[in-house]
């Protein structure tokens, strides 16, 4: 509050300074939305000046020049909309403002259900993905995958003991394309990053699509064979079951997601942890029946003719379809940021304990799918298992529920790591800059719709074949697991600090293992699908690049020189929404000077940094402007915007607001969907507004 004794203040009990245009008082209009009222003492003569900030509900004031947009800025206005809204929270949830950000990070037991599902999802598939090759030389070939197990466990424990050094060394993320592009190079780390994302693809159409087989598996065994035949005899001739059920899941996985990551994880917890314990209570009983000569099959298997002599290659083309067990141990790596504090820890410890769960699951069904001579058929491996220890009992329809429900969440890692992969890409322009939206509920959406959406895709080409699917899987992987151990070598070697040898010998010996592992399942999977992956890494990565090279251009013609500033005399404005400082805004500004005298920069804030830097630049380039920030916590922008002109007008309902909006323009159309094409919204948003001019000003790429 601000006194004073004027004794020639004039009377009334408002003095606003605004102008109506109508002979009244000299009024100025005022970006701060605070109105000051002209109070009289108590003594004659005493004037006192009262700010008053009628907006505080939509807009909080948190210093000059600066207000946060509350919920109240981003209050739907049609029925419609509200409509869509209310929906939008009860599926997805209510929206999450970014400073909740840390409230959403997972402890150790959610984060095994998030990121550690993938991988011990696949004992339920890995030991029958071998199988199957063995069956070419008899029912006296099968015994050879239990060996088969044991190499591959062995590999898997080096694999997983060399991320941990990776979850210690890159504790905001060591993916392969981080250590790879870090300590390699851009294009092994694009290499990394493009198998990253084709693992993630094949993640959740394996994943899902062997869940719905447990389903069907279910239902065989229960007697309804003619019953899906006949349903499937109904289906258009690209459907099956499996795909139908496929389908379904994914989208309810999408959904979940969209949710945000500390939701799924508690929504995911319970069918893991299910799997968990009923999987090791069949393999308790499973071993116990064994030791004891009452394990027995309940279907004999049958008698396999001999195509193939068991010979060097048939074991590894053995190996190498079982190696898919070791799927997903890369995930954790990605995720640390997930984490609560401390990060590394909680996730080296996450990591030690889904290797071992692993570990044990898959020797423990491949050990017991061996006593019996199972062969693989019309019904799972691991569902033949459990019904030799269990029976067509409860606890078989029990663990059976829980393997459905353990591979459809085992593509929530793959939902949580695409789209996280995804945004880094795109933060550092080889995607485009859609991947990096958050949603409602802090979820990269743009990143987890385009994974679900691929995934659908796929499992339709494939007819919903976990066989065909999985000869795709393991090269992305194993070429994601070279990348990133032969990166943490460069990384020891030129960072030598304590126990640095050790570190480098760790990742050394899990960089040799690996690619001798790429290089044999390249080999023996290349004529059955493994030639698509191969193919697909370079043109992917060659797509990064060429992304890449546009926002390059982009940069290069909007960066400010200052040497080259543009002049400031262009004869143009009132308030500029700005996102950045560059030539584009700048024109805009320069622009807007000629309109008027009173020239607002408004710049959205989404992100601090960015906000820091704008601010930054501004004193720089245009420090003769006014700036306001108005934070949003939601990052809404169009709302808060519309919201903030609105304000104005309801203090000066006569006042002509010019929106000038700064564009530039692509060379070639087809890059404009690079970019968000905000200019556009706005000029949308801005178009039948009472009392407002859109201008845009245009800034032309060459090239």
């Amino acid at each position: 509050m601000k006194k004073s004794n004027a004794p020639g203040a004039p009377g009334g009990d408002e003095k606003p300074y605004s102008s109506d245009g109508a002979g009244a008082p000299a009024r100025k209009i005022n970006p701060d939305l605070t109105i000051a009222e002209i109070k009289h003492g108590v003594r004659p003569g005493d004037v006192y000046v009262r700010m008053r900030q009628p907006h505080s509900h939509i807009f909080r004031k948190v210093g000059p020049g600066h207000f946060v947009a509350t919920p109240a800025s981003d209050v739907p206005t049609s029925s419609w909309e509200r409509g869509y809204r209310l929906l939008k929270k009860i599926l997805v949830g209510r929206p999450l403002e970014t400073a909740e950000e840390i409230h959403q990070r997972l402890n150790k037991v959610k984060s095994l259900a998030v990121f550690g599902s993938d991988a011990i999802s696949s004992s339920a598939y890995a030991t029958e993905a071998a199988l199957i090759v063995l069956v070419a030389a008899g029912n006296g070939a099968l015994g050879i995958v239990f060996y088969t197990s044991i190499a591959i466990a062995v590999m898997l424990s080096i694999i997983a003991f060399s991320y941990r050094q990776t979850v210690y060394a890159y504790p905001h993320g060591g993916g392969s394309y981080n250590v790879s592009r870090e300590n390699l190079g851009t294009l092994p780390g694009l290499i990394a990053a493009s198998a990253l994302l084709i693992d993630y693809v094949l993640t959740v159409a394996v994943s899902i699509v062997a869940g719905s087989a447990a389903v069907i598996s279910a239902l065989l065994a229960s007697g309804y064979a003619e019953q899906i035949e006949a349903l499937e005899a109904a289906m258009p001739a690209f459907l099956n079951l499996n795909v139908v059920l496929s389908l379904f899941f994914i989208g309810l996985i999408t959904l979940g997601n969209l949710r945000g990551i500390r939701e799924s994880g508690t929504i995911f917890a319970i069918p893991t942890y299910l799997f968990i314990v009923s999987l090791s209570v069949m393999l308790l009983g499973g071993l116990f029946k064994a030791f004891t000569g009452t394990l027995h099959p309940v279907t004999p298997p049958p008698l396999l003719p001999i195509v193939e002599p068991l010979g060097a290659w048939l074991i590894l083309r053995a190996f190498s379809a079982g190696a898919v067990a070791m799927s997903g141990t890369e995930a954790i790596s990605n995720g640390v940021p997930a984490f609560q504090k401390p990060e590394s820890h909680n996730a080296a410890t996450t990591l030690t304990v889904m290797a071992t769960l692993l570990g044990a699951f898959f020797l423990g069904v491949s050990f017991l799918a061996t006593r019996m001579g199972l062969v693989p058929g019309q019904e799972t491996i691991i569902s033949q298992v459990a019904l030799a220890v269990f029976g067509a009992s409860l606890p078989y329809y029990i663990f059976q529920i829980a393997t459905t429900g353990i591979l459809v969440i085992a593509a929530n890692t793959a939902f949580v790591d695409f789209p996280r992969l995804s945004s880094v890409l795109a933060r550092d322009n080889f995607m485009p800059h859609q991947f990096l939206f958050r949603g409602d509920r802090l979820a990269f959406s743009t990143g987890i719709f385009a994974l679900g959406g691929i995934a659908a895709l796929l499992v339709i080409a494939f007819e919903g074949s976990v066989d065909s699917l999985i000869h795709l899987y393991a090269v992305g992987v194993f070429l994601a697991f070279t990348l990133s151990n032969s990166g943490m070598v460069v990384h020891w070697w030129k960072l030598r600090g304590p126990n640095w040898q050790t570190s480098l010998v760790i990742n050394g010996v899990g960089a040799s293992l690996s690619v001798i592992t790429l290089a044999i399942v390249a080999v023996t999977k290349f004529a059955l699908g493994a030639w698509i992956v191969i193919v697909l890494i370079p043109i992917i990565t060659s797509l990064f690049l060429f992304v890449h090279t546009h926002y390059s251009r982009v940069a290069e013609q909007l960066r400010i020189v200052p040497t080259q500033l543009p002049p400031k005399k262009i004869d143009q404005l009132v308030v500029v929404p700005i996102d950045d400082v560059n030539y584009a805004s700048l024109r805009a500004m320069a622009f807007a000077r000629t309109i008027s005298s009173d020239v607002v920069v408004l710049h959205i804030s989404t992100n601090v940094e960015r906000t820091e830097k704008a601010k930054e630049k501004m004193r720089a380039y245009a420090p003769d402007l006014k700036m306001i920030v108005v934070d949003s916590p939601l990052r809404a922008f169009v709302r808060p915007l519309l919201a903030y002109v609105d304000a104005v007008h309801s203090q000066h309902p006569n006042a002509f607001v010019t929106i000038v909006l700064p564009e530039f323009i692509t060379a070639h159309w087809w890059e404009s969907f690079l970019h968000n094409r905000t200019a556009a919204r706005l000029r949308s948003a801005f178009e039948r507004h009472p009392n407002v001019a859109v201008v845009l000003v245009p800034y032309l790429l060459e090239r």
